[in-house]
C-alpha cells in the first residue's frame, strides 16, 4: 500500500512515499481502507521533533473510510461499515485502529467531511463547550479565524450567540471569516491586536482568547484579556509559546493559562462519543460547515504541509489517496 512516513524529523522534506505491507488487524483493531485522511498542525509538530516520535514514522492522526477487516475479539463492527479513526498513521492507503475507539459515520456525514472536520470540530467542541463554557453574549477572540479550527470556532461561537472578533492574515481570509459571521475581523500583520480589542470591548477585553498561533501573538493575547480573563493556548503555528511567570497573570488582572489537549478531554468512551455527536449535530443543523479549501494527493502530502506551515491555507485541508 502507499503511504507517507518521516524519515527523521525536519522540515517538510524528510517526508517519504514509501509502499509499505499491508497491516493485518490484531485483536481489538480494526482494518479501514481510507476514502479522506485530515491534515493538522499536529502533524507538522511531530513531523519537525516538537512532539517527540519514534522515526521513522507514518504521519497524520485522523482519516475516514470503511471497515476493511476485523481483528480477533471486535463486536458491533461488520466490513463495510463507514467510520472515523482519530489515531496515529493516517497518512496511508490502508490503516490500524483500535475499535474501542473508533468512532462510526453517520450517513449524513461524507468522509472528506470527516476527515477534514473531525479532529478540528471536536477540538473546537471542548474549547468552547468545556475548556470555557461559552455563554450568549459574551465577546470572544479567536486567532487564525480562517484557519481549520477557527473556521470551527467562529460559527460554533455564533451559533452560542457570541459576539467573535477573530484575526486574519489578509482581505481575502477577512472577507472568508465575515462569511462564517465573525462580528470583527482584525488583520494582525497590519493592526495592534490587543489595542484593537480593547476599542472594540470598551476598555475591557475579553472573557476568554482561543490562541493556536503561539509565539507571535502571545503577547498580544495576554493583552486582550479582560480580568479574570481565560487565555487558551491550543497550538503552535508560529512556535511554541513563551513559558509564562504566575506573577504575570497577577498582574495582568488574575488571569488564568491552559493549554489544553483533546486527547485529555475525550479520554473516556463518553467523552468521545459526547463530542463526536456534537460535532454532527452542529454540521447537520447547518449551523457549522466543514470548509475543505484544498485538496491533495496522498502521495503529494509534503506539498500539503508546505502548504499548512506558509499559512496559505483556507479552511481545512485534506489527502485523498487514490
Amino acid at each position: 500500500m502507499l503511504a507517507v512516513r518521516a524519515a527523521r524529523t525536519g522540515g517538510p522534506e524528510v517526508l517519504e512515499v514509501v509502499d509499505l505491507p499491508v497491516p493485518e488487524p490484531g485483536p481489538g483493531q480494526l482494518r479501514i481502507r481510507q476514502h479522506a485522511i485530515g491534515i493538522n498542525f499536529i502533524d507538522t509538530y511531530f513531523r519537525s521533533g516538537l512532539y517527540p516520535m519514534r522515526m521513522p514514522a507514518v504521519l497524520g492522526q485522523e482519516g475516514a473510510g470503511v471497515v476493511d477487516a476485523i481483528g480477533e475479539g471486535v463486536a458491533g463492527w461488520a466490513t463495510g461499515d463507514r467510520v472515523y479513526a482519530g489515531q496515529a498513521g493516517a497518512y496511508a492507503e490502508l490503516t490500524l485502529a483500535s475499535a474501542a475507539r473508533a468512532i462510526r459515520l453517520p450517513d449524513r456525514i461524507s468522509f472528506e467531511v470527516a476527515a477534514a472536520g473531525m479532529l478540528k470540530g471536536m477540538t473546537a467542541e471542548f474549547l468552547l463547550r468545556r475548556c470555557y463554557p461559552l455563554r450568549a453574549g459574551e465577546t470572544i477572540l479567536i486567532h487564525a479565524a480562517g484557519g481549520g479550527v477557527g473556521s470551527i470556532l467562529v460559527q460554533w461561537a455564533k451559533a452560542i450567540g457570541a459576539v467573535v472578533i477573530g484575526t486574519v492574515g489578509s482581505e481575502a481570509k477577512a472577507d472568508l471569516v465575515r462569511g462564517y459571521g465573525c462580528d470583527h475581523v482584525i488583520l494582525y500583520r497590519d493592526e495592534d491586536v490587543a489595542a484593537r480589542v480593547r476599542e472594540i470591548t470598551d476598555g475591557q477585553g475579553v472573557p476568554v482568547a482561543y490562541d493556536s498561533v503561539g509565539k507571535d501573538t502571545f503577547e498580544g493575547t495576554l493583552a486582550s484579556l479582560a480580568r479574570r480573563g481565560v487565555f487558551i493556548s491550543y497550538g503552535n503555528a508560529s512556535g511554541p509559546a513563551p513559558a509564562v511567570e504566575p506573577i504575570r497573570l497577577m498582574r495582568a488582572g488574575s488571569l488564568f493559562f491552559t493549554r489544553p489537549t483533546m486527547a485529555d478531554y475525550t479520554a473516556t468512551r463518553e467523552d468521545l462519543d459526547l463530542s463526536a455527536n456534537a460535532f454532527f449535530e452542529v454540521v447537520a443543523s447547518g449551523a457549522v460547515r466543514v470548509e475543505i479549501g484544498q485538496t491533495f494527493p496522498l502521495s503529494q502530502a509534503r506539498r500539503a504541509q508546505e502548504a499548512l506551515e506558509s499559512r496559505a491555507t483556507i479552511g481545512s485541508t485534506i489527502l485523498l489517496p487514490g
